[in-house]
């Protein structure tokens, strides 16, 4: 996953400043000889300095849904060449798509309408703060002059108070901008922007519909790229972190090292396998931070997951006397229902500015990435964890060979989506059983993976799709995507066609909320059967390139995925896979029971 800010190939700025993604994940300025005077009034404008610094932080898509309040903006947007606007079906895709973009470019943005765009996009920012993601969520605001007046506007509630939607962005933005006075726009918009990038969280920011066109002193100069001081780990406290952390793990006899999905806010991806190496020891990851370690890696046992884990991982996980984890999100998805069997006092817990060993103590304003490093210099060998997990491993088996036209099974149709693999993939994975398939699934060196755990919300996968693809041109996109989810976002599929992406979406129709069937099931969780793939030949309607099957059975999957890997190769291939209602994973069906026993628990007594 790349996650640094910027992108230098693609971003071209309009003088001879550059923003620079920095490997400690900042962005420094590197600076020309000469300052850059704006000399077209036009130029000098709030939308003209927007636009500038989103191509300048390495934004060269912005996803919108146009509406009155943001038209005026969308135009200086479009006037900017490093730019590309993006339209997409609805505001909730817009939100995921730029989601989805800064997974792979570090940062993303969208634009939208007040309130009724912004409520809806708001579902999206949620679950980019959850993730950590750093999303320019941009609004159109009402006219400048009617703020303070007693008037009433319409995409509103229906009263005089403007602030309702930036109380909806308080809780899931770092930061909140309300640009109504051109004089404070600048300190504004970039202090926003630069807010996003050292939190790598989203944030908000309204703009007055009148005001993106109006000149401005403060915008006539280019504006001087961002230079975020990095954040420095106290050194005494590291010092004593290290010390401490070497203590506990030389005396282990077999310690392990879990991965989880905080490294990659903490830019620690690279210290975490060299601390891993320097001590020969076994590895593993999170559910939620696969495709942060390579899984080519020699020590590499495979996904952490309790009870659902892939074979053999848990067994040398919980049996260790010592397990350091990096970037741990313990939640009750991610614990299966709390079911996890480890103890507090064997763990090193290392957050991205924070470590925690056993019971204590533990060292604040310690980098994790400093930590990691700083470790690596201090441990000794121990190969002990591995060498057990060598002698207990046994293959997996492969699913039972198909007899002819019998009707296709889940676990052979990701059998053969795992010979699509390679260093030119990435796999979006949507909530739903395709959690846990494509857990399973072996990452070549260099595959993308992406999936949202944390905040799990259905239909997420067709926007971020569309984003992930949107800024990987490098990549061709594996999408796996449950046919109750598809149902929630399915329009923006024509956004993809629109951008000439050549992703694969492999629509399972099993006919229901499968997940949700496992944990609670009822007549709630059956969906109206879709003719999928004439629904996506609809939207093609013979314009751009798109190219559609449906299978029953393996013969006819086969012959799919030879189409869309050869001839079909520069399309958007959508295949859709009919499935029993009762195929799920074996993971699914433990996961499932465990997290309904930890939701069905009755009230503590008063």
């Amino acid at each position: 996953m790349d996650t640094e800010i910027g992108s230098l190939d693609a971003c071209k700025p309009r003088s001879t400043d550059i923003c620079c993604p920095s490997r400690n994940g900042g962005v420094s300025a590197v600076q020309g000889s000469d300052d850059f005077i704006i000399s077209s009034p036009s130029a000098c404008t709030l939308g003209g300095h927007l636009a500038r610094r989103l191509v300048q932080i390495g934004v060269n898509d912005v996803f919108s849904v146009p509406g009155d309040f943001n038209l005026t903006l969308l135009d200086h947007l479009l006037a900017e060449p490093g730019l590309n606007l993006v339209g997409c079906c609805n505001e909730l895709n817009a939100g995921y798509a730029a989601e989805g973009y800064a997974r792979s470019r570090g940062v993303g943005a969208c634009v939208v309408t007040f309130t009724v765009g912004g409520l809806s996009v708001i579902n999206a920012i949620a679950g980019a703060y959850s993730e950590n993601l750093p999303v320019i969520c941009i609004v159109g605001g009402p006219n400048s002059n009617d703020y303070g007046t007693n008037r009433i506007l319409h995409h509103t509630v229906g009263l005089p108070d403007f602030s309702q939607e930036v109380r909806c962005f308080q809780t899931v933005t770092c930061y909140q901008a309300v640009v109504n006075h051109l004089c404070d726009a600048h300190e504004l918009v970039d202090t926003a922007i630069s807010t996003a990038l050292k939190e790598s969280k989203p944030v908000y920011i309204s703009v007055s519909c009148n005001l993106p066109a109006i000149p401005h002193p403060t915008f006539s100069r280019e504006p001087v790229p961002f230079s975020l001081s990095p954040r420095i780990s106290n050194q005494r406290g590291l010092e004593a972190a290290v010390d401490a952390a070497a203590e506990f793990l030389n005396k282990a006899v077999k310690p392990v090292m879990v991965g989880g999905p905080k490294l990659r806010v903490a830019k620690a991806c690279d210290a975490f396998v060299e601390l891993a190496n320097a001590g020969c020891y076994a590895l593993a990851v999170m559910p939620a931070a696969k495709g942060l370690v390579p899984e080519h890696h020699p020590h590499f046992l495979g996904t952490y997951w309790g009870a659902v884990s892939t074979g053999f991982c848990a067994e040398i996980v919980e049996s260790a006397d010592a397990y350091l984890f990096a970037g741990p999100i313990f939640n009750d998805y991610s614990s299966v229902g709390y079911s996890l069997l480890l103890k507090k006092e064997k763990a090193i817990i290392v957050e991205p500015e924070r470590v925690v060993i056993g019971n204590g103590p533990a060292f604040g304003c310690v980098l994790m990435k400093d930590f990691l490093a700083e470790l690596a210099k201090k441990v000794k060998l121990n190969i002990t964890a591995f060498e057990n997990y060598r002698r207990i491993y046994v293959a997996e088996g492969k699913p039972l060979k198909s007899d002819p036209k019998e009707p296709l099974r889940v676990n052979v149709l990701f059998q053969h989506i795992q010979t699509l693999l390679s260093s030119e993939t990435a796999v979006i994975a949507e909530t739903g059983d395709s959690w846990f398939n494509c857990q399973k699934l072996k990452l070549p060196e260099g595959c993308g993976y992406e999936f949202q755990m944390q905040y799990g919300s259905i239909g997420w996968s067709v926007g971020a799709t569309l984003g992930y693809a949107q800024a990987a041109h490098n990549k061709r996109i594996i999408a796996c995507i449950g046919d109750g989810s598809f149902q929630v976002t399915a329009q923006d599929v024509s956004t993809m066609i629109r951008c000439g992406q050549n992703s694969i979406i492999f629509l399972i129709n099993n006919g229901g909320y499968t997940i949700e069937v496992e944990i609670h099931d009822g007549p709630y969780n059956v969906i109206k059967n879709w003719d999928y793939t004439a629904f996506v030949d609809a939207i093609h309607n013979g314009e751009g390139k798109c190219w559609t099957a449906k299978v029953q059975c393996e013969e006819e999957l086969v012959k799919a995925i030879d189409t869309a890997v050869g001839p079909k190769k520069d399309c958007l291939c959508f295949i859709e896979v009919i499935v029993h209602k009762d195929d799920t994973s074996k993971e699914l069906l433990e996961w499932g029971s465990r997290v309904s026993a930890a939701n069905s628990r009755p009230p503590n007594p008063q």
